[in-house]
């Protein structure tokens, strides 16, 4: 074996020492390098400040093609930000467009990419703001609602309670680098007893999370939980990004950490409040202490001397408040004492250690929570007041989708409307203080067919004002007196009598426009050739117009069929609506006059539009040569057999309806003794009756149905009885026939049967399965016999087909509901409509027969100043033309006369200018009287039932500014008055003065810019 030389051995001992050395120096460097680095964080304070630096936002025109949205996160989904890629979709396909978005540097794009949360000052408060078009505010929301708003204001006995508890070494002066992502000690100590726990599977462990993870965790993370170490690593590092954004020294910003913790930690929720973030709302919604008692008790605590039993039990409500943060939802949930006693044993830790002195903590012992158990009360607001807002916080809602108020409030979003604010709140002024008896009589309100019945308190005002725009209408004012969450203008349906006028005559006049673009241009040949019916009154007025009129342009030949006249005899039963009907002019001295159209809307005659309304539906039935109604004359016609078969199943079911709803919800026996208990019954009707309700039912058992329900009694040996049980089996006598014996409905007779063997059948399983019986009950109509019979009933459904037609047109000028009355009475009202949908109308009207948006939002602002901010602007479509401008233009004409020298005369000279002149005023008046009547033989009234009444003037001013002005009192309370359209009139007058600052202000041309220039 060689030996090694003494001198390689003397080098080998030598460089292992020195090895050994170096790597204990190496330890000994790389050790104070981390105590010092954990210590100042000064390598962490280099690298995440040149990341944040990198990590910017700014906004720009147009979509952005860099922007990125959160995922989820408490924080996130509250203020909208998840949801707003839906949100601007829904936007962007309803007429919005997206004018300014966030641009996210690159630096920004990769870390959000890399699972990051986006490093920028986040906001405390948020919610949604809306202004006025002069951009005031017109309704505000912030949540949390009570906040600190700097850190100084905080009381120092809370900051050293929340550090002593949660992030001791957060505030730390000496360091101030420091990372406050991260206390390394809690950490490691928390990670070494969840590596024990998850070993051992006993003992609990304690969180490591500082204030600004807890900040990320409860903001950003899903639900506002930590469910893996890769999570709890995003929150560390996004953390320390956000805590570096200002450059390497983070002392600022730790207190800024203290502040938004305090501020928004999340403390469950309560029933009236809904989530509850805070300390200031905490200690308002689950123990009832104003947020102003905070800081006077609390602030100089130290100082006080005296009784601290309130401060104790103050701040022991705080303290409660910052324990049960961890774990809100169990603490609030269930019995106080848990948290008492969790809360005694901090006290008592927190007065050793000395945080808070030992009077201080000695009155909070003595104290008790004393959570609140009620529910939160609600902040008394007015409905009134907020109207407005809520016309537009509900539209808002519709846009986005349907949310809901409570998560439309805390949206970061600010909307800028088109209503006047000023002019808004005047107006609601003015419609509350309408309610004192002693105002109305000021105002002119108190009168013959005015207010000189009934209780002025209990009616209903309700105002809308449009001003006309180049491409859309701009909602101006839309308020009530209604405090109630209900929009009078938008939802409800109501009898507004007269106004229906103004869409006959729209429909009367769009007639007359389509007859002149179809016969114009013909020659005095060719219009003699023309095969017209004699029903159809208007082609033929028509055809003989241009067989003499030298000027063939459409606007002369409206004005003639202004001129035409009508009869106001109210002596002639109409019969329409399926019966025969007679009607009733509202002032008795216009009965037995002739009168022009123009003149019947000026005074507001009923028998002229109801005869108008006859030649228009007439009109749409004989339109054509050859169209359906040319089957009345001809009884060989197969289209007979149809109409005959969808009356009888019309009819059918409109009975089946009504006795459905008579026998819904009965037993058998009572569906029984109901029918039989309103016939006499004889033994024939009785025979008649349980043949069809039991068909399959045995002698005995038909003997005692008749025992039951016959009086005087009659002997069950009776031979009669075997054969009236023979007589009327179902296969020896139709069903129409033992109705008519039985004298009930033959179709109640049937469904009672029916529902004996289908029990709870729905509306749709009775309709389809009696389709046989509809048919059978009217198969005596299909006799040619019965010529005149069929001829009514086909009437009857030719007159329907007719209101389909006046249907589309009155929808195309903004009529809401999906069906009318086929009854001449829809000229008077009949139909119902709503006083948004006449604003609408009207607003065609001046708008030369243009159809355009109504706009009540000019912009939306999403998320200003952070990475997801996004500025919307409502850019609507082309207008529609449903009308043509010289229809617009003729019945614009004839509301003027209606102002002028007819029913609406109160407002000719209400809207004044400085220089004294009068801007006109044009509109229709109608009332409403809505009851249910029942009428016995003879026409004789029995009952009549008062639902509502109401008085409505839709109007123009200027032919610039439009809308509906309402008078309404709901219920039987209505039977107390008999005022009429003057009302609303008289009012609109009131309110002018209020009004002419917006209308005086508006700008000469047709342009209006959406904001207000008053």
């Amino acid at each position: 074996m060689t030996r090694v030389p003494e001198k390689w051995l003397s080098f080998f001992r030598w460089f292992g020492t020195a090895w050994a050395f170096s790597l204990l120096m190496a330890l000994v460097v790389l050790g104070l390098v981390v105590d010092r680095e954990l210590s100042t964080s000064s390598y962490q304070a280099r690298f995440f400040a040149h990341l944040a630096s990198k990590a910017s936002y700014a906004l720009g025109e147009g979509p952005s093609p860099s922007i990125r949205f959160p995922r989820s996160g408490p924080y996130d989904d509250r203020l909208g930000y998840t949801e707003l890629p839906a949100f601007l979709g829904k936007l962007t396909g309803r007429g919005f467009e997206i004018t300014q978005q966030a641009r996210l540097s690159e630096g920004m794009v990769r870390l959000v990419d890399a699972g990051y949360f986006a490093p920028y000052p986040e906001k405390t408060q948020s919610g949604l703001s809306i202004f006025d078009c002069h951009n005031d505010s017109l309704f505000q929301e912030r949540y949390p609602q009570r906040v600190y708003k700097s850190f100084d204001d905080i009381a120092p006995v809370l900051v050293q309670s929340l550090l002593f508890i949660e992030n001791r070494e957060l505030l730390d002066p000496d360091n101030p680098k420091r990372n406050p992502a991260v206390e390394w000690d809690r950490l490691a100590n928390a990670v070494l007893n969840n590596a024990l726990t998850t070993i051992t599977g006993n003992g609990r462990s304690p969180g490591g999370s500082t204030l600004a993870t807890q900040i990320e965790k409860y903001r950003h993370s899903s639900e506002g939980r930590t469910s893996s170490a890769r999570e709890k690593l995003q929150q560390m590092v996004s953390a320390s990004l956000r805590a570096y954004q200002q450059g390497e020294d983070t002392r600022a910003a730790r207190r800024q950490i203290v502040l938004s913790y305090i501020n928004t930690m999340p403390l469950s929720a309560k029933a009236g409040f809904g989530e509850v973030h805070g300390l200031g709302d905490g200690l308002w919604v689950w123990y009832g202490r104003e947020f102003d008692d905070v800081n006077r008790l609390l602030k100089d605590v130290d100082e006080n001397g005296g009784d601290l039993s309130e401060p104790g039990q103050l701040y022991r409500q705080a303290l409660s408040l910052m324990i049960a943060q961890r774990r809100p939802s169990h603490y609030f949930e269930t019995s106080e004492t848990e948290l008492e006693q969790l809360t005694d044993s901090h006290l008592r830790v927190l007065g050793g250690a000395g945080v808070i002195p030992p009077a201080l903590r000695d009155a909070a012992l003595r104290a008790s929570l004393n959570r609140r158990a009620d529910k939160v009360p609600a902040e008394v607001a007015s409905f009134v007041a907020q109207k407005a807002a809520n016309t537009v916080r509900t539209h808002l809602a519709g846009l986005l989708g349907g949310s809901r108020l409570y998560d439309l409030d805390r949206l970061d979003l600010g909307v800028a409307s088109t209503l006047d604010a000023p002019v808004q709140r005047a107006v609601t002024r003015v419609l509350r203080e309408l309610r004192d008896p002693a105002s109305a009589k000021a105002a002119g309100l108190q009168g013959k067919q005015l207010l000189d019945r009934g209780d002025p308190a209990k009616v209903v005002y309700s105002f809308t004002l449009y001003e006309r725009g180049r491409d859309v209408n701009y909602l101006r004012v839309q308020t009530d007196n209604f405090d109630q969450p209900l929009n009078i203008n938008e939802g409800t349906k109501l009898d507004l009598g007269s106004t229906a006028k103004l869409r006959t005559l729209v429909t009367y006049l769009d007639i007359m426009a389509r007859l002149h673009q179809r016969l114009a241009m013909l020659d005095s040949t060719q219009l003699r050739a023309l095969e017209v019916d004699k029903k159809d009154i208007l082609t033929r007025w028509a055809v003989d117009y241009f067989l003499t009129a030298k000027d063939k342009r459409l606007a002369p030949m409206l004005e003639a069929a202004l001129e035409r006249r009508y009869s106001a005899s109210t002596g002639e039963g109409f019969f329409t609506g399926g019966g025969l009907h007679y009607f009733e002019n509202f002032k008795p001295e216009d009965n037995g006059k002739v009168m022009s159209v123009r003149d019947g809307l000026r005074n507001s005659v009923n028998l002229v539009f109801i005869r108008l309304m006859r030649d228009i539906v007439h009109h749409y039935m004989f339109l054509t040569p050859g169209s359906s109604a040319r089957l009345l004359q001809d009884v060989d016609d197969p289209r007979r057999a149809v109409y005959l078969a969808r009356f009888a199943d019309q009819e059918g079911q409109v009975f089946m309806r009504r006795f459905l709803v008579k026998y819904r919800r009965k037993t058998a026996q009572e569906a029984e003794d109901l029918l039989v208990g309103g016939v006499r019954p004889t033994p024939s009707r009785l025979a008649a009756i349980f043949r069809t309700i039991a068909p399959d039912a045995s002698m005995d058992q038909f003997i005692a149905f008749v025992k039951r329900h016959r009086t005087p009694a009659i002997d069950p040996a009776d031979d009669r009885l075997i054969k009236l049980y023979q007589q009327f089996a179902p296969g020896q006598m139709s069903l129409a026939d033992r109705g008519y014996v039985a004298g009930v409905h033959p179709l109640e007779l049937w469904l009672v049967g029916y529902l004996r063997g289908h029990p709870g059948a729905s509306q749709s399983q009775v309709m389809q399965d009696s389709h046989a019986e509809r048919q059978a009950v009217y198969s005596w109509l299909f006799s040619s016999r019965r010529k005149q019979a069929q001829d009514k009933r086909i009437l009857g459904l030719l007159e329907g087909e007719g209101f389909v037609e006046i249907h589309r047109q009155w929808a195309l000028t903004g009529y809401p509901f999906d069906t009318l009355v086929p009854s001449y009475a829809t000229a008077i009202g009949a139909s119902a409509d709503r006083p948004a949908a006449l604003a609408e109308l009207m607003g065609i009207l001046v708008n030369d027969g243009l159809r355009k948006p109504a706009m009540r939002i000019q912009s939306l602002h999403f998320a200003a100043a952070t990475p997801y901010e996004s500025v919307l602007q409502y850019k609507p479509g082309s207008p529609e033309r449903v009308l043509a401008p010289e229809v617009a233009q003729a019945v614009r004409g004839a509301l003027r006369l209606v102002v002028e020298n007819g029913t609406a005369q109160r407002v000719k000279r209400a809207f004044v200018r400085a220089d004294g002149s009068i801007m006109p005023v044009g509109g229709k008046t109608g009332t409403g009287d809505q009851r249910f009547d029942v009428y016995g033989g003879g026409g004789r009234l029995i009952t009549s039932r008062v639902v509502n009444r109401s008085a409505t003037f839709v109007f123009n001013v200027d032919e610039r500014f439009f809308g509906t002005i309402i008078a309404y009192v709901p219920g039987a309370q209505a039977a107390a008055y008999d005022f009429t359209s003057g009302l609303p009139v008289q009012l609109l007058k009131v309110l002018a003065p209020k009004l002419m600052p917006l209308m005086s202000a508006a700008a000469d041309d047709d342009v209006s810019p959406g904001a207000c220039v008053h």
